[in-house]
């Protein structure tokens, strides 16, 4: 089976149950996860990713692409994750930044192509040699996109990574991510707080409450 497919997965902290999620997440489908801050969205996130805090327990499958990631590193389960804030290196160029992310099995000029064309692809042609300090929000949102998908991710992770946007940004990166998601036929994951964000996600959704 393609996709993610999440397996009676129940997250609690200190045996109080946060979360008891089954759902299946096709390939260029989405997941809307929401909920108000502490009921677990970003643990759920967290487990899948395989960086859970051990304050929090977890048990349940996740199933990516037929294979039980469940168990294994983080670095070996092919999930790419977009956080709030954009996390870019700030040593690095904006183009030092997305080489980094590519596969170390893409070699010599092709390398550097794939950088290219990662820009080019969200309007930022000839930005490579840019200091990321120099560059907007909304800019700095579209280099840490590309830099997850130049990872060539199995799984796109998004923890709220527009919440930090003004309203017209917010909106332009929203239908960026959204519509590369779907091209690259990545099965995704959304977690927020916002509905104008379920309603861009379309698709499944899974509403949370404090209990």
């Amino acid at each position: 089976m393609t996709g993610l497919s999440l397996q009676n997965v129940q997250i609690s902290l200190q045996d109080k149950l946060l979360l008891d999620i089954n759902a299946v997440v096709e390939p260029g489908g989405t997941l809307t996860v929401m909920g108000p801050s502490g009921v677990g969205k970003s643990s759920l996130l967290a487990y899948i990713g395989g960086f859970l805090d051990p304050a929090f327990s977890a048990v349940g499958k996740v199933v990516l692409n037929s294979q039980d990631i469940s168990a294994l590193p983080a670095q070996a389960r092919g999930t790419g994750i977009l956080f709030q804030d954009p996390l870019l290196f700030p040593h690095m160029s904006v183009g030092e930044n997305l080489l980094f992310a590519v596969p170390q099995n893409v070699k010599g000029l092709e390398r550097s192509q794939h950088v290219d064309e990662a820009l080019t692809r969200v309007g930022l042609e000839g930005y490579s040699t840019r200091d990321p300090a120099t560059l907007s929000g909304g800019q700095k949102a579209r280099v840490a996109l590309m830099r997850v998908l130049l990872s060539q991710p199995s799984v796109l992770l998004l923890d709220e990574p527009f919440s930090k946007l003004d309203a017209d940004r917010r909106s332009q990166i929203r239908e960026l991510v959204f519509a590369e998601a779907k091209q690259q036929n990545l099965p995704t994951i959304l977690v927020t707080h916002d509905e104008d964000d379920a309603m861009a996600a379309g698709d499944q959704l899974i509403r949370l409450t404090q209990s």
